[in-house]
């Protein structure tokens, strides 16, 4: 990992003027390059500072989920898969709001396109899926480059007590909904008991 942060560092410090284009195209090959995208927001913050680092985050995750959005389209089959991993890895009736989705990518581990799967659930058409990603985007953006260098000095309990931390806020900003199943609502033995 090392080798591959060098790597992009020199590859935006040698961009000149073209590095914001370079490192908003990072974001867009990220995937491909097995990068997570909280090393691409600090990365960004040592190198541009904070404020234009998070704007070329955002831009940069932003364009990075309207791809997904259209690579499902394109392929549903692989649409179909991602749908079943999420639900063995969530569960079949986890839904999760915008604000949810937002705490859930401050956490490092939990796969961005994963969360991009839920916001993609949540939306009716591509404008609602643009602009929950923008949002949900904010967050990750701006702690990760603001504090970027402090974070990579945290020590593995302090990481941890962040993401515990953190459950009950996504606990707290659940959707709440009750699940009743067709037999349980319409119970036919007792609707034909009553009417004899």
């Amino acid at each position: 990992m090392e080798y591959i942060g060098a790597s992009v560092t020199m590859i935006i410090e040698t961009a000149g003027i073209f590095a914001p284009l370079v490192f908003i195209a990072l974001h867009l090959v990220r995937p491909l390059l097995f990068l997570p995208v909280i090393f691409l927001c600090i990365t960004g913050g040592v190198l541009f500072g904070v404020v234009p680092a998070i704007i070329y985050s955002l831009v940069g995750m932003t364009m990075s989920s309207l791809i997904f959005y259209k690579m499902t389209e394109k392929m549903p089959s692989t649409m179909h898969r991602f749908v079943r991993m999420k639900q063995k890895l969530l569960g079949k009736h986890s839904h999760f709001t915008t604000s949810q989705i937002a705490v859930l990518r401050l956490i490092p581990f939990i796969h961005f396109h994963l969360l991009s799967l839920c916001i993609l659930e949540l939306s009716k058409q591509l404008k609602d899926y643009m602009r929950a990603s923008f949002v949900s985007n904010i967050p990750l953006a701006v702690i990760y480059t603001s504090i970027g260098q402090s974070i990579t000095n945290f020590s593995p309990v302090m990481t941890g007590s962040m993401v515990i931390g953190a459950l009950p806020v996504v606990y707290f900003m659940r959707r709440k909904e009750i699940y009743i199943s067709w037999q349980d609502f319409f119970q036919p033995n007792e609707t034909k008991k009553d009417v004899a």
